[in-house]
């Protein structure tokens, strides 16, 4: 397979001219989703929404077993989980991008390795010959 260095392309100038507007957004959703800070967040926000319920500082309005809350966090999850893997999607093509032009950097490696490899070998032969004829030079002034 032959190829040219412009074959090799940078795949975060690739991804930064193709990304709509739903994958930059899917991107954020997911990075402040996938943080210490989100889980964190929300963990307190359910424990106030849990002690508040349970000691009936306010009125109940959502009394125990916080149903809810449970359907709050289902809607969470219905709309996280597809966004995540629109995300994923997303991540796995650029992988595959990144995939081929590591690909093409080892064929020009390979191709590069080769030229060194045939020049080495001739300077090996080219100083064998030199060699063998000082060998014989020597030999010759020893016979002398």
């Amino acid at each position: 397979m032959d190829y040219t260095d412009t074959d090799i392309e940078c795949v975060n100038d690739l991804e930064s001219k193709s990304l709509s507007k739903e994958q930059q957004i899917s991107d954020v959703v997911v990075r402040v989703m996938g943080s210490w800070k989100f889980i964190i967040t929300q963990t307190v926000l359910l424990g106030i929404w849990s002690i508040l319920n349970i000691i009936a500082y306010f009125e109940h309005w959502d009394p125990y077993p916080f149903i809810l809350l449970n359907l709050i966090l289902s809607l969470q999850s219905a709309y996280a989980a597809p966004i995540i893997m629109m995300s994923q999607n997303r991540q796995a093509a650029r992988d595959r991008v990144e995939a081929h032009n590591d690909y093409l950097v080892n064929l020009k490696s390979e191709k590069e390795l080769r030229i060194i490899l045939e020049r080495l070998d001739i300077q090996n032969k080219m100083i064998q010959e030199m060699y063998d004829e000082l060998l014989a030079k020597e030999q010759a002034k020893v016979v002398k």
